[in-house]
């Protein structure tokens, strides 16, 4: 009962301290949430509601997403905003860390007060986000932020996961990316809020602009305005403003549709799918096969489950 009464103590001071703006409480609750600790449950569901927009950043490996996202820090930063940054890294295959470490790459946003960076890493995740990333999300809400920015971490076409977890999504490509568009899956190219042809400095730029344009003409049906094709040079800050100006554009049309409730239920979604498959590994479902030896029949088993 002690030990209960410690951690609810302890979970009721660290909100108290996140909505304050104390950074070392944010970092050490979004530590715990990820490692699943005692209390972590209560802790999520007693969060207030915040309407802190989430920008995601996703796209092809290459295209420039962390120069894209150390460019909007910049901006931010200028018009007097308070940004927290959650970059997704590929795992270490023998600690499961984040294994590139975005905050070297923004290493001159590391000690501003305005800025919180944190890397997190991917965990085998499929979709090129973390597992608790709408949890982390939620914590980081309740702190003083303007904007939260989520770079994923670029594993092409399975990562539209974040259409899940952003207000609006940006998906970055770049001018060579000519061929490869005509093969990506059409999840990535419809999960857009905004397109950003980064690089856009490079030969080509302004006719692969216009083909992708014609490419998703198809699409705009299903969207209640069309869909902004923007050219950025990220590393010069080169259309930087266009784009801030474009995403609370979408913001604003966002708020008088439907994408709320579907947000909301794409969040639901993939926390229950994530808490029911809690506690079961392949390990155990391989060593339950094996037992079961030829009298194994997939259907039967799976039905257990």
């Amino acid at each position: 009962m002690q030990y209960l009464s410690y951690f609810s103590t302890m979970w009721q001071q660290l909100k108290k301290e996140i909505i304050q703006g104390d950074i070392k409480s944010l970092a050490r609750a979004i530590s715990l949430v990820e490692n699943e600790k005692d209390g972590y449950d209560d802790f999520l569901e007693s969060l207030p509601t915040s309407q802190t927009p989430v920008i995601g950043i996703t796209g092809p490996p290459g295209a420039g997403k962390s120069t894209l996202t150390d460019a909007l820090i910049g901006q931010l930063i200028a018009q007097g905003k308070k940004v927290a940054v959650l970059c997704i890294d590929p795992s270490s295959p023998f600690n499961l860390g984040a294994l590139l470490g975005d905050r070297i790459r923004m290493s001159q946003w590391y000690n501003n007060p305005d800025v919180f960076i944190r890397s997190l890493a991917t965990r085998g995740s499929l979709g090129g986000l973390h597992p608790a990333i709408i949890e982390i999300t939620d914590v980081i809400k309740c702190a003083p932020f303007d904007y939260i920015l989520v770079e994923t971490v670029g594993v092409g076409q399975s990562e539209i996961e974040i259409a899940g977890l952003a207000d609006v999504t940006i998906v970055t490509i770049v001018p060579e990316a000519g061929d490869e568009i005509q093969t990506m899956k059409a999840g990535l190219m419809e999960i857009a809020d905004i397109f950003v042809v980064n690089k856009a400095d490079r030969p080509g730029a302004d006719t692969f602009v216009k083909n992708l344009r014609m490419m998703l003409a198809p699409a705009f049906s299903n969207h209640s305005q069309e869909i902004p094709v923007l050219k950025t040079v990220a590393s010069k800050q080169e259309g930087i403003v266009e784009l801030l100006s474009a995403i609370e554009q979408v913001m604003i049309q966002q708020r008088s549709g439907d994408k709320k409730s579907w947000l909301l239920a794409e969040k639901a979604w993939h926390i229950i799918q994530l808490r029911r498959m809690k506690g079961l590994t392949k390990k155990d479902l391989k060593d339950k096969i094996e037992a079961e030896s030829d009298q194994f029949n997939m259907y039967r088993f799976i039905k257990k489950y």
